[in-house]
């Protein structure tokens, strides 16, 4: 059927996609658009002409597939396997760019060839919570991470999210929670860092009257007031080790015990967990249980810092000025959006956040500028930080084996690992500020780490052999 004049004669077609709640069309194999309900043309289309269209004009604005422009196609993923294809894209709607959850499926004729496909979308829509920081980006960073989570949200499967502190971890979980079949019951956080082991069992399993002194009434706990919603575990990584165990029963049982009673209480969660802690380095050190580990982490997400979605810098820190200067308005000019751009915020978003709070209090016009963003020297972190936690600053000539002689260069590959293997030794196994002096994440210096070492190894056997 590769005349678009003979899509108005596809009987019912159209009656039978508007029995799809989502907005859902019809496609050829030539990415025409053959049908369309009514929830798609008020979404993506504004009701204007569609028939007989290429998918990827309407959805993205584009003149070529969406695996000619970079994107992954799942048009070309059904014709590939035969089967249903599941991904997120970016779409243009009738509301500006927006997630879409694109489900898309194969529709075959009598002889059993793939004739047209249906295709599904279901916009995602993240949770902006007033006065907490938005939930938005574009970059490919932030798409893959949000299609994790889309994923996860569905199901009943534990999450435990990664990432520096500032990435958004909370808003993460929220969103888990507002797209979960659990969304109309609680959702609730609980702060493990800083948590005395006695005060994290009371908050966590409550306790009954007289349990401990002070304990004039029975208070329920946070198990119980997120029964039959989500239980967050901020900062799970801080959790006493003592405390790790009674955790895990909580998680392998469903049931828990008040601290004063002797009756098992049952407990109705999703649990998420989050953490900016190497949760693997401290069950190698014996800090954290192995069992617990892998009963909290088998859907991890990690979460990109700002430093790898740059594209998202700006977007974000005009959303959040939205927010922050509602009574007298304030706007980015050209050259504080540039000046964004180009910042580590080792701090993220939380960082970003601040910055922008101070820039609303020293602009005095509307337009903030980068004089209004930039911190005294005397302010920066690296300033303020005390001796015994403030970064080393290693000059090249103590840095051994680096050739400067032209005559003695050496790969860049191995200058880096040997500068690497170097360093390190200097900040006592500190990775976490070693990434932060060196502008890269945690993530990354891991990785790169690995390689020299595993270089280092190589470069050895290979004297040995000489």
């Amino acid at each position: 059927m590769s005349d678009p004049r003979s899509y108005n004669h596809l009987p019912g077609i159209s009656s039978l996609l508007d029995a799809i709640a989502a907005p859902a069309i019809l496609m050829d194999r030539e990415y025409r658009i053959c049908a369309a309900n009514q929830a798609y043309r008020e979404h993506f289309s504004g009701n204007s002409a569609l028939l007989g269209r290429h998918c990827y004009e309407v959805s993205h604005g584009y003149k070529v597939p969406c695996d000619q422009a970079g994107e992954t196609c799942p048009l070309q993923g059904c014709l590939r396997t035969g089967q249903r294809q599941r991904i997120l894209h970016i779409h243009n709607t009738c509301q500006g760019k927006e997630h879409v959850d694109v489900e898309l499926s194969p529709v075959r004729n009598d002889d059993g060839q793939i004739e047209f496909f249906v295709e599904i979308m279901s916009p995602v829509r993240t949770p902006d919570t007033p006065g907490s920081r938005p939930m938005l980006g574009f970059s490919q960073a932030y798409t893959d991470m949000l299609a994790m989570l889309s994923r996860a949200a569905p199901t009943e499967i534990n999450v435990l999210l990664l990432g520096e502190s500032g990435t958004g971890k909370e808003l993460a979980a929220r969103h888990i929670h507002q797209h979960s079949s659990r969304a109309n019951k609680p959702f609730v956080t609980v702060e493990c860092s800083g948590l005395t082991e006695s005060l994290f069992e009371s908050e966590l399993f409550g306790h009954e009257k007289g349990a401990f002194t002070g304990a004039t009434q029975r208070k329920p706990g946070l198990v119980e007031a997120a029964r039959g919603g989500t239980l967050f575990l901020d900062e799970v990584g801080d959790i006493p080790l003592a405390m790790q165990v009674k955790l895990l029963r909580l998680i392998e049982t469903g049931s828990y015990r008040p601290v004063g009673s002797v009756t098992l209480q049952q407990a109705d969660f999703r649990l998420v967990c989050a953490t900016h802690r190497q949760l693997t380095q401290m069950v190698d050190a014996g800090t954290f249980r192995q069992d617990l580990y892998y009963r909290i982490s088998p859907f991890p997400i990690l979460l990109p810092s700002l430093a790898e979605r740059r594209a998202d810098i700006v977007p974000l820190a005009r959303k959040l000025l939205q927010q922050l200067s509602q009574e007298r308005p304030h706007v980015l000019s050209a050259a504080a959006c540039d000046w964004l751009e180009q910042q580590q915020f080792p701090g993220n978003i939380r960082e970003l956040r601040n910055r922008l709070e101070r820039a609303t209090i020293l602009c005095d016009d509307r337009e903030i500028e980068p004089r209004h963003l930039t911190l005294p020297d005397a302010l920066r972190p690296e300033a303020t930080e005390t001796p015994s936690h403030s970064a080393t600053r290693i000059p090249t000539k103590r840095i051994t084996g680096l050739a400067t002689d032209p005559d003695q260069a050496m790969p860049l590959d191995q200058l880096e690992a040997r500068y690497l293997l170097a360093i390190t030794q200097q900040f006592d196994g500190d990775n976490t500020r070693l990434a932060k002096q060196l502008g890269i994440s945690e993530r990354t210096l891991y990785r790169k780490l690995a390689n020299a070492r595993a270089s280092q190894t190589n470069n050895a056997s290979d004297s040995s052999t000489d």
